[in-house]
């Protein structure tokens, strides 16, 4: 008998813009510092691995970690994939959250929507509608000393600051059982992440990120450069509603709605 397995149920809308991905024409003047809108990943930089190929060695304790994962997709022999997700121990097969920067680049959920508000930055995310918060307030981020009463997140804790014109997240806290991408790769308690965002025109944001985990590795891993493009609203409104969490689609882990599929045969 097959074994029975829960997977995110993906609504999808299907829209009139005849050029896919291609954007419509937009004003050349924009704000460096306003990232406000929806914008998607799947040209450029994407894929997977959210820090690229260039992995530094792991530390003794990091590889131990890593040697124990069970990937569906891999690419380091060490570390075999399998076939069946029910053979992995991939936590998301389980209903977890993806965590972060995870929750990113899976396939499915490069796109997000940012949203200014006083004193934070909103980043809205496909993936469980998940809500990251960047603390623009000028508090610095948790230190390992008090993370212990804060406690661990899926997505961390996170605060920001403008450097020019470049948005410039630095997150900790992050609870280690998830893994960094579909590949298996590890981090742990003590793992910071910083995200550099910077508007270089006005459909376009790039994206550099540097993992520092001297628990799993033996120096930063630093990303390549992602690339993001904004969507207008025309390609996102479905009946008058528009951005991330108003309906464009609906990346749930919802058990529920897998037995349904389940009855009606489909799978």
């Amino acid at each position: 008998m097959p074994s029975q397995r829960v997977l995110p149920i993906l609504v999808l809308f299907f829209f009139q813009s005849p050029g896919g991905l291609a954007q419509n024409s937009a004003p050349t003047d924009f704000d460096p510092r306003d990232l406000s809108g929806v914008w998607s990943g799947f040209g450029g930089g994407g894929g997977r691995v959210p820090f690229g190929p260039d992995r530094p060695p792991l530390t003794p304790e990091g590889e131990a970690k890593y040697l124990t994962h069970i990937p569906t997709r891999s690419a380091d022999p060490r570390v075999p994939a399998v076939d069946d997700p029910a053979l992995s121990n991939d936590p998301t097969f389980a209903c977890n959250p993806r965590g972060f920067p995870r929750v990113m680049f899976d396939t499915s959920s490069r796109t997000f929507e940012f949203i200014h508000i006083d004193d934070r930055v909103l980043q809205l995310l496909q993936r469980g509608r998940t809500l990251r918060e960047f603390w623009m307030d000028g508090r610095e981020i948790p230190s390992p000393e008090n993370m212990d009463n804060i406690g661990p997140s899926w997505y961390g804790h996170s605060v920001a600051k403008w450097e020019g014109d470049e948005l410039i997240v630095d997150t900790a806290g992050m609870d280690d059982r998830a893994w960094l991408d579909t590949l298996g790769h590890v981090k742990s308690f003590e793992a910071r992440i910083q995200e550099r965002y910077k508007r270089v025109d006005a459909d376009t944001i790039e994206l550099q990120m540097t993992l520092y985990d001297p628990t799993s590795y033996t120096a930063p891993w630093v990303s390549d450069t992602k690339i993001f493009k904004r969507e207008s609203p025309e390609r996102l409104t479905f009946f008058g509603w528009y951005g991330m969490f108003s309906g464009v689609a609906d990346l749930m882990c919802a058990p529920l709605n897998a037995v349904e599929r389940q009855r009606d045969g489909a799978y």
